[in-house]
C-alpha cells in the first residue's frame, strides 16, 4: 500500500495549515484570541479587558457575574446621577404650568401675599389641594367626601411661583445629596410618604374648609432625614440644624402656612429615615420594606379616623 502525496508546497505531506477567523465573522482572518474563551476574534469583536482582549460574549456573562454597586443603605449606585430629583422637580413645574393654564389670566403666578408664596389659587389648586370638606352651603368635595387622590397630588402643587422656586430649590440641594447615599428607589418613597405624611397631618389638624398645597411637606421630611442619616453615619450636623430651625420659625410665624403639613412631614420623614439608615446589614431590604409599610398603615388608619369624625 502507498501513501499519497501531500498537497502541492506541503513538504510533510500532510493538510496545508489554514489561517484563524473570527468565531462571528468568518470571513475576516486573525490572529488575536479572547483572553477567556480562547475563541479568535477581530477588531470588531475585541473587547478591551485589564490583560488582553476578550470576546461581546465573555464580556456580557463577566457583567453578570459582577455584583452591582450599592450604597452604604442598600440603594442602587444610580442614584448618583440625581434622576428622581430632577424627575420630581420636572413634575412640580409642570404642575405648575397647569395651575396658571387653568387660571386663565388670575394671580396664579404671583399670587396674593409674600410675592405668590402665600397665594394665588387655581382651579387647578382647588381640585387638589388637600381640602377636608367644604362647609355644607359649598359643594360637596374634600377628602372626607372620597377625593382621597388629594393627599397626594396637594405635594405637587403650589401657590405662586416664589412658592414652587423656594421648594425646588431645597429639593435640588437635599435631594440630591440624598438620592445618592440612599438610592433612587428609596429615596423616592422617603420623598413621597414624607409627603403624604405632612399632607395627612393637614387634614387632621387644620380646619375642615382650609385648603393646603405645596411640596414643603416632603421637603421638611427631607431635611428631617437628613439629620437622622448624617447621625447614623456619625457625621457632622451642626450645619443642619440651623436651617431646620430657621425654617421652623418660618413655619411658626409668617401666616397662612400649614403648620401641620410642615410638622407632619418633618415627623414622618424623621421616621422614614429611621427605618432607611438603621436597617440591619442581613435583612436591610425586608426591614425597610416592612418599616415603610407600617407608616403607610398608620397613615391610613389616621385618615380613616378622621373621615369618620367629620362625616359621623
Amino acid at each position: 500500500m502507498t501513501d499519497r502525496p501531500g498537497p502541492a508546497g506541503d513538504a510533510t505531506g500532510g493538510p496545508v495549515p489554514t489561517t484563524p477567523v473570527c468565531y462571528r465573522h468568518p470571513d475576516r482572518e486573525t490572529y488575536v484570541r479572547c483572553t477567556r474563551c480562547d475563541r479568535p476574534i477581530c477588531p470588531e469583536c475585541m473587547r478591551e479587558a485589564s490583560v488582553g482582549h476578550q470576546c461581546p460574549e465573555c464580556v456580557n456573562e463577566g457583567r453578570r457575574s459582577v455584583r452591582p454597586a450599592r450604597t452604604a443603605f442598600g440603594g442602587g449606585a444610580a442614584g448618583r446621577r440625581g434622576l428622581v430629583t430632577r424627575t420630581l422637580i420636572a413634575l412640580n413645574v409642570l404642575a405648575m404650568v397647569l395651575s396658571i393654564l387653568s387660571d386663565r389670566g388670575g394671580d396664579s403666578m404671583v399670587g396674593s401675599g409674600l410675592g405668590g408664596l402665600l397665594g394665588g389659587g387655581t382651579p387647578l389648586t382647588q381640585w387638589g389641594a388637600v381640602l377636608a370638606q367644604w362647609p355644607p352651603q359649598f359643594p360637596v368635595e374634600g377628602v372626607a367626601t372620597g377625593e382621597w387622590y388629594r393627599l397626594v397630588t396637594a405635594m405637587f402643587l403650589h401657590y405662586g411661583l416664589v412658592h414652587l422656586l423656594l421648594n425646588m430649590w431645597a429639593l435640588w440641594v437635599l435631594g440630591r445629596d440624598l438620592e445618592a447615599l440612599l438610592g433612587p428607589l428609596r429615596f423616592l418613597g422617603l420623598y413621597l410618604v414624607a409627603g403624604l405624611g405632612g399632607n395627612v397631618a393637614a387634614y387632621l389638624f387644620s380646619e375642615p374648609n382650609a385648603a393646603s398645597a405645596g411640596a414643603s411637606t416632603a421637603i421638611f421630611g427631607l431635611f428631617a432625614a437628613v439629620f437622622v442619616i448624617m447621625r447614623r453615619l456619625g457625621r457632622d450636623t451642626s450645619a443642619i440644624v440651623p436651617v431646620l430651625v430657621i425654617n421652623l420659625i418660618f413655619t411658626f410665624t409668617v401666616p397662612n402656612i400649614s403648620i401641620p403639613g410642615h410638622i407632619g412631614g418633618l415627623v414622618t420623614g424623621a421616621a422614614m429615615g429611621w427605618v432607611l439608615a438603621y436597617a440591619p446589614r442581613m435583612r436591610r431590604s425586608v426591614f425597610q420594606a416592612a418599616g415603610t409599610a407600617v407608616v403607610l398603615v398608620a397613615l391610613l388608619g389616621l385618615v380613616i379616623v378622621r373621615t369618620a369624625m367629620l362625616t359621623g
